[in-house]
């Protein structure tokens, strides 16, 4: 008889637990009634230009960049602190996602699900695919694409070997692949003729999407996602801006670190620090900027139909210089700093325009 009634006990304490526990859950992530009209009172004051920003070393340059002029207004909802601010004469909100593609997409639809959003600025740091720029330059492409999504083709089938589900319309062989034998070292020229490679081709996919104005359920491909036409009009007068070259008075950059507009550049959930690869993408994708977020949020803001610009700021060449070093440990302060100007002036510019 003890014995049940010490069970029954214990039932009761785990699940008077467990009902707390979900109810402060339910607090901490739900979209409450004081909240919703805290947020419908903000939008009223709308629109906004949404900045999303990767990491707190990127944002920091920011909040404490005179030309950002914060208010009192914060909202913290689902793990993200929406922060209510000024850049020149546009209302602006401020959100860090965090690392990678499912951090920024989340993130970025958090921001245009709940608030007024006009427009949206991606910025942050990057590594650099393209030998003619530099660390410190501040990169803007005109497209960006993930190419972390991939079909890997199974040993002993060749390029022009169909793929599984191709014919559903579920992958394709239209953008090409990877071939892991190609990068086998150590070997004489005539035995790189028959070398192979268990791992054989990755082939790269576009992503599947669902437009906001498309039919429910009805998927439409992406790859390359093109930035808004008119913000890289006015990204265009940004060329000629003075950026920082150095860190203190010891640590410079080699070269005038400067705004370059470049036509493409690649994100996935992938740190690259590989020299073959890095070569690689440059030489088939023509990419310039490689990160691990841009094109997560230039995904979501396609399907949204919300204008959209990723600018980057150069931190290291991929892969790096030598194999000693990654120039990122050293330089990822000053690109912060570069492109957090950048979007200053971007942003001072466009509210002049819109």
């Amino acid at each position: 008889m003890a014995a049940t009634h010490g069970r029954i006990v214990l039932f009761t304490f785990l699940a008077t637990f467990m009902w707390f526990n979900a109810q402060n859950a339910l607090v901490s992530c739900a979209l409450t009634p004081k909240l919703q009209k805290k947020i419908a009172k903000i939008n009223q004051e709308g629109p906004y230009l949404g900045l999303v920003i990767p990491n707190s070393f990127e944002l920091n340059p920011l909040l404490q960049n005179p030309g950002y002029t914060p208010t009192n207004t914060i909202i913290d909802f689902s793990g993200r602190r929406f922060r209510f601010g000024s850049i020149g004469n546009k209302s602006v909100i401020l959100v860090m996602t965090g690392l990678s593609m499912i951090n920024a997409g989340i993130t970025t639809q958090l921001l245009l699900s709940f608030f007024n959003i006009d427009g949206v600025v991606h910025y942050g740091i990057a590594g650099n695919a393209n030998p003619s720029l530099h660390i410190g330059d501040v990169a803007i492409p005109n497209y960006w694409a993930h190419l972390g999504l991939w079909s890997w083709q199974r040993f002993g089938l060749g390029a022009n070997d169909t793929l599984p589900l191709e014919n559903n319309g579920d992958y394709t062989r239209d953008v090409g692949f990877i071939k892991f034998s190609d990068f086998t070292s150590n070997i004489s020229a005539a035995d790189s003729l028959t070398v192979d490679n268990h791992l054989n081709r990755l082939w790269y996919q576009p992503e599947e999407i669902f437009s906001v104005d498309g039919i429910p359920e009805q998927r439409q491909h992406a790859l390359w996602v093109p930035v808004d036409s008119n913000y890289y009009l006015i990204a265009k007068k940004l060329e000629k801006m003075k950026l920082e070259a150095c860190i203190d008075s010891d640590t410079c950059l080699r070269t005038t670190p400067k705004v370059v507009l470049v036509e493409r550049g690649t994100s996935a959930g992938i740190y690259l620090d590989n020299a073959a690869y890095r070569t690689f993408i440059h030489n088939k994708f023509n990419v310039s900027p490689i990160d691990m977020e841009s094109a997560s949020v230039a995904l979501i803001c396609l399907q949204q139909r919300i204008p959209f610009i990723a600018i980057r700021a150069l931190s290291d060449l991929a892969g790096g210089g030598t194999a000693e070093s990654n120039e990122v440990d050293t330089f990822s302060p000053l690109a912060a700093t570069n492109s957090v100007a950048v979007v200053i002036e971007f942003v001072k510019q466009l509210s002049r325009h819109f």
